[in-house]
């Protein structure tokens, strides 16, 4: 028995060989299991406009776009699948059942495509690979639409990647880098169902945050207090949509200070702050991306709310920056303005000008959000980086002060703190709507809300 699109051996799924007798038995006996007749995902009334917008970008040519394949973890166990966003843009599909499959736009005159998605269809009850294949056998890793399914699912035309029918379009096919750009720029806008997809996902990272307030008091208690707070968020992420966007970033005390700590092996620390930067991805791989310093005592000390409030006025003037027309970098550049506008004031810097508070902000103050954490990334400069805000559009704004323990050009007071405030928006005619604004942002509003939760627990 072997792979059809690798033609390598499929690992048994028995240690001895199987009979013959045993196969003509496994192979027959089953009564028909059809999906339900209901099975189109809710992208897929959106997938054949932006199918026909890609196309219209590329007139002539063949356009090849990969799910992603099956990534080993270790030995025999692969890591959980997800398929490339732009795959799941253009036909609505984001199951793990996907890995290796490919949409192909095929030229049909010189002003379209056909859109065919070559797929690995269920195996046959006669193949005793249903249940021998580990990899993609069903009864080891579930159903797979068939390809009239498949096609019912999608409205693309589907062929069985494997059989040889027709033309394969390559089990290892990349997106090249103009392609990349394109799918990434046509991704820049969010359509309306688009938005209420990531207000759903801000809606449950909202409930998670929740979650950790008030498992607190256990984590506090834990020696790896930082993994209890990433696993209580985990369980909202999987219980509400596919998982988390990313990996959940939980920063206590200096951690907060390592931009992407995703270690979450330290302990927590009543006097200290908890930066917590997570998200939950849907079902339908929308992603949240929110971000809160909270004081793990509960209130903030004098010194703790003074670094706060600073990034807080400094969140502020981003958002107040954003509305259609404005260039991409104002939001960041009126944010780090007002961050060294207080370094200064503070003794840390001898003046706002030039680019010396970058030793404490490290980064960019936002990106946009959407399929990816970090979105539309292929996009070329002057359509994203470079380029203006425009209706439709989705990013965080999340401007951060992070004061390393060992950085003498601080005072004592200030080192090992770090703080980041970040919010997910949509941009609107008027400018901004803030679509996390269900979480505390301000130091007495995440007091209340801190107490209220931990108190009802």
């Amino acid at each position: 028995m072997h792979d059809p699109l690798t033609g390598a051996p499929r690992t048994a799924g028995h240690d001895l060989p199987v009979s013959p007798e045993f196969e003509v038995f496994m192979a027959g006996g089953w009564a028909p299991t059809p999906l339900p007749a209901d099975i189109r995902p809710a992208a897929a009334d959106f997938t054949p406009a932006r199918r026909a917008r890609l196309s219209a970008r590329f007139p002539g040519e063949r356009l090849v776009i990969p799910a992603g394949e099956l990534k080993v973890r270790s030995n025999d166990c692969d890591h959980r699948f997800r398929p490339y966003s732009a795959y799941a843009w253009l036909t609505g599909l984001t199951g793990e059942e996907q890995a290796g499959h490919v949409l192909v736009l095929e030229p049909d005159g010189p002003h379209r495509h056909e859109a065919v998605l070559y797929v690995r269809p269920r195996s046959p009850r006669t193949d005793g690979g249903f249940y021998r294949d580990r990899r993609y056998g069903e009864f080891w890793v579930g159903r797979r639409p068939d390809l009239d399914e498949t096609a019912r699912m999608t409205g693309i035309r589907c062929a069985d990647i494997g059989d040889g029918a027709e033309p394969p379009p390559g089990r290892d096919a990349t997106v090249d880098a103009e392609l990349s750009a394109a799918l990434s720029e046509l991704r820049l806008i969010k359509d309306a169902w688009e938005v209420g997809q990531l207000q759903l996902a801000v809606d449950h990272t909202v409930a998670g945050f929740e979650d950790v307030v008030r498992a607190l008091p256990r984590a506090l208690a834990h020696p790896r207090g930082e993994r209890w707070i990433e696993g209580v968020f985990g369980l909202r992420a999987r219980a509400e949509g596919n998982g988390t966007g990313y990996e959940t970033i939980v920063a206590s005390g200096a951690h907060a200070c390592v931009l992407h700590w995703i270690r979450n092996d330290g302990p927590l620390d009543a006097r200290r702050l908890l930066l917590l930067d997570a998200g939950v991805e849907t079902d339908s791989l929308y992603t949240a991306d929110i971000t809160r310093t909270l004081p793990l005592s509960g209130r903030y000390s004098p010194v703790q709310r003074q670094v706060y409030d600073l990034v807080l006025a400094a969140q502020d003037a981003g958002i107040a920056a954003l509305r259609p027309g404005a260039s991409f970098r104002d939001f960041h550049r009126a944010a780090m303005r007002v961050i060294a506008e207080g370094l200064t004031e503070w003794g840390v810097l001898k003046s706002p000008e030039g680019d010396f508070h970058r030793r404490y902000t490290l980064c960019s103050s936002g990106h946009m959000l959407g399929l990816d954490v970090h979105d539309c990334a292929q996009a070329r400069a002057e359509t994203y980086l470079d380029g203006v805000l425009a209706e439709g559009q989705v990013l965080t704004v999340e401007p951060g002060l992070y004061l390393q323990a060992d950085d003498e050009t601080l005072p004592d007071e200030l080192r090992g703190i770090g703080v980041r405030i970040e919010d997910d928006l949509v941009i609107t005619a008027e400018g901004a709507r803030l679509m996390s604004g269900a979480l505390p942002r301000t130091p007495d509003a995440i007091e209340a809300w801190m107490g209220e939760l931990i108190e009802s627990r």
